[in-house]
């Protein structure tokens, strides 16, 4: 994966994709619309609230408590200090923080909502995002706390709490006190205005953010997953009569039907002969394009879902300047992002399930045409005390099997909250970070599988049953890439060191795998 660190995602010009997310997370500049009519909405919705402040007009959590507190009257002169209160009762985040790329990517993604012009802030709290991007400062934000409704309340505090200069950001990859990072490169902290506490942090932004990383990733892992069913089928001396065009031809789902000819494009060439008199190989490469292509024909769903929640403005109230009205409804709610989250796990869960029954397949010598027990490279009598990928064929199992434990749909777990005002919350957040781990299991299953497949095709080379020209040019590829810094297992040795570099090949999408479709 490139990403031109000199590229600006323009805010407030126009719709962003799952991309431009990505590249701000992975280093990418940031710039705001400055065109005229940009600048004025933003200016209609600030004076709009202003005049309502005047005319002592009453507005959810400027003029009120929240929440449950919405019946409550902020006397005038404490109505400057509630989003100051609000950022700091809801600094009780825990768990493990997110990661500088994702909470870059929450940065982009909140910047994204309040540049619809909708939420009733100000072009300082915008351009505050802006240099907090530009700079790379990112909020140190805790994992844990939020249910999704009412938005990410806890996590964006975070981001919220920075603005203004408190709580710790994370620059040059050392934590800090925010006051003293902004001392030192001559930032000014932001007083929040009253609706800009709210408008900050009642919104999907963290989920929002996790799920376009996370999308990304899936959508590569698939590709990933693919190739390396190429491998096994080479290797295992399969038949790639089941990836048949006309075959799928009666079966039209469009991304079953773009794996199936990505296979066929890697197994093109001239086959070795096969060592089975087996008519129809196993579920877990016959099926491969099914099982493959549920992710792949989901992908156009789930980013029409996760765009439509980025460029839209998800906090409560809507600030509508134009024509002068203040809108209360629950855009906060997370529940699409929840259903992209849940849906979009279990998917890749399957990817991890495909990976380990083929790993399985490979390395059972009852089952894997002729090569050797756990695809060792020793020979001779050194065999004997040699077993190649054994454990690391447990390692998948383990990590398949904790990938599958946490699709749960964590949607369906809506608490009642916040003395039952938020009675009915979507989970979002939770649904985002179980994505996230299942996506990392599935690339450590990938990585082993990827270096598992790649020794059993140099197994066959070495034992003169595969030559070039029984593999594609795109296979071929692969394998010298990984040949390339994975030296072929003859004695034992500990393979944790190659499978963390290789599953940080993949989480930075190194090869090119297939032409974009």
């Amino acid at each position: 994966m490139t990403i031109n660190k000199n590229q600006s995602i323009t805010f407030g010009a126009g719709r962003l994709s799952i991309e431009d997310v990505v590249a701000i997370a992975h280093g990418a500049k940031a710039s705001m619309n400055t065109s005229p009519e940009f600048t004025k909405k933003i200016d209609r919705g600030v004076a709009f609230l202003e005049k309502l402040l005047k005319e002592e007009g009453v507005i959810y959590g400027v003029t009120t408590g929240y929440g449950d507190s919405c019946t409550v009257a902020i006397p005038p002169a404490l109505v400057d200090e509630l989003p100051l209160h609000l950022t700091r009762f809801h600094g009780c985040g825990l768990g493990e923080v997110l990661s500088h790329e994702q909470a870059r990517a929450v940065l982009a993604t909140r910047l994204c909502s309040l540049s619809q012009g909708v939420s009733g802030v100000s072009h300082d709290l915008l351009n505050q995002i802006i240099k907090m991007i530009n700079y790379n400062i990112t909020p140190r934000i805790p994992q844990e706390g939020s249910v999704g409704a009412s938005g990410d309340l806890t996590p964006l505090s975070y981001l919220a709490a920075t603005l203004i200069g408190e709580r710790d950001v994370f620059y040059k990859g050392e934590l800090r006190p925010t006051q003293q990072v902004f001392a030192e490169l001559g930032i000014c902290p932001i007083t929040l205005k009253p609706k800009e506490g709210l408008a900050l942090m009642n919104g999907t932004s963290v989920m929002t953010a996790l799920a376009c990383i996370a999308y990304k990733r899936a959508e590569y892992l698939a590709q990933l997953c693919t190739k390396i069913t190429s491998l096994v089928s080479v290797a295992i001396q399969g038949n790639d009569f089941h990836f048949d065009e006309a075959l799928f031809a009666v079966k039209p789902h469009p991304g079953q039907q773009q794996i199936a000819a990505w296979l066929r494009d890697d197994l093109k060439t001239e086959r070795p002969p096969r060592n089975s008199d087996r008519l129809q190989d196993r579920y877990s490469l016959r099926c491969a394009p099914h099982v493959i292509g549920m992710v792949q024909d989901s992908l156009p769903w789930l980013r029409q879902l996760i765009e439509n929640e980025l460029n839209s403005a998800n906090d409560n109230p809507i600030i509508d300047g134009d024509n002068e009205r203040v809108l209360h409804g629950g855009h906060f709610y997370g529940g699409h992002i929840a259903m992209a989250m849940d849906t979009l796990k279990a998917n890749i869960a399957n990817l991890a399930d495909l990976l380990d029954r083929q790993m399985a397949q490979l390395m059972d010598y009852k089952f894997n045409n002729g090569l050797p027990f756990n695809l060792t490279g020793a020979v001779g009598e050194r065999k004997a005390i040699n077993h190649g990928f054994k454990a690391v064929q447990i390692g998948i199992s383990a990590w398949t099997a904790e990938a599958l434990k946490h699709t749960m749909p964590a949607s369906v777990f809506s608490r009642s909250t916040e003395c039952h005002n938020q009675d009915k919350v979507s989970m979002g957040t939770i649904a985002a970070r179980d994505c996230m781990r299942v996506l990392e299991l599935t690339e450590q299953v990938a990585a082993a599988s990827l270096l598992a497949s790649v020794q059993a095709v140099e197994i066959r080379h070495r034992h003169n049953e595969l030559d070039q020209c029984h593999m594609s040019s795109s296979l071929k590829m692969i394998r010298d890439s990984v040949l390339e810094e994975f030296e072929f297992v003859v004695e034992d040795r500990p393979l944790e060191n190659d499978l963390r570099h290789f599953i940080s090949k993949i989480q930075q999408r190194y090869w090119s795998l297939y032409a974009e479709v």
